[in-house]
């Protein structure tokens, strides 16, 4: 909880712009574009160059300024890949989230995610310097802490298994695109198919090689990045189902080995 007492936090100049928050009075030119066209002219930039092709003269360039002219909006690139995030996201859709069982409720808010980042390939390559702050990202995850009403869930836990949700969504979609199994159309060759019945040694990995047929397996009629993407959010949901049958609890007051209470680990003798 905010102390009243306590003096006004300052946002950056990007977010102040992205929440309307832009102080009374701010001295120096006006901004001539708003901060949702700067974000929407980097997303056009990243749509077509990809990630690689986004820069401050780039995204300059597709507005029709000077590169020095963004600085009007943002203090560095890092800033401009936030407002970017936030534009390519969008508010999410409420009704999603707005009836139905938990479970039902929170799968739809999961493959609503998958949609965006499917879109927009380039967001699960942007690194994550911090925290989401920006108006559209929170409203994801408002939304999908939403999707929990009714789950006899702990605060905490309703978060820590979103967090969970989303990671493995951003996870799956980056490594599918990655390898080129999100595009169940491609002509590429299956490289496991390809490949692995001749590394497959018996005696050095038997383990995988039990297991090889369903690596194997190139059905044309399968959709690996569909297929697996469900099989993993199944698996966390029956997790997260299993909770509710425990019953609300609050987690340890006890930190893991080698974390200090603050969360992060310190170094070990």
């Amino acid at each position: 909880m905010v102390d009243p007492a306590s003096p006004p936090v300052e946002l950056p100049r990007y977010l102040q712009l992205l929440w309307d928050r832009e102080p009374a009075g701010r001295r120096g030119p006006k901004p001539g574009r708003t901060i949702q066209e700067v974000g929407a002219a980097g997303v056009a930039v990243a749509d077509r160059n990809g990630l690689e092709g986004v820069s401050m003269k780039s995204v300059a360039a597709e507005l029709g300024l000077t590169p020095m002219s963004l600085y009007r909006y943002v203090d560095s690139k890092e800033q401009l890949l936030e407002v970017m995030l936030d534009v390519a996201y969008g508010p999410p859709d409420r009704s999603l989230v707005a009836s139905g069982p938990w479970r039902e409720r929170l799968s739809r808010w999961a493959y609503a995610l998958v949609d965006a980042l499917l879109q927009h390939p380039w967001i699960s390559m942007v690194p994550m310097a911090g925290p989401p702050l920006s108006p559209n990202i929170l409203g994801w995850t408002d939304a999908g802490a939403q999707a929990y009403e009714g789950a006899e869930l702990t605060a905490q836990q309703k978060m820590s298994s979103l967090l969970v949700v989303d990671g493995y969504v951003r996870s799956h979609v980056r490594m599918s695109l990655t390898m080129g199994f999100a595009e169940p159309d491609t002509q590429e060759p299956n490289l496991y198919a390809t490949y692995l019945p001749t590394l497959l040694d018996p005696d050095r990995f038997p383990a995988l090689l039990a297991t090889s047929p369903a690596i194997l397996d190139d059905d044309p009629d399968g959709d690996f990045f569909r297929d697996e993407l469900r099989f993993g959010l199944d698996l966390i949901l029956d997790g997260i189902e299993s909770l509710t049958r425990q019953g609300p609890r609050q987690p340890p007051s006890s930190t893991p080995p080698g974390m200090s209470r603050s969360g992060s680990y310190g170094n070990r003798v």
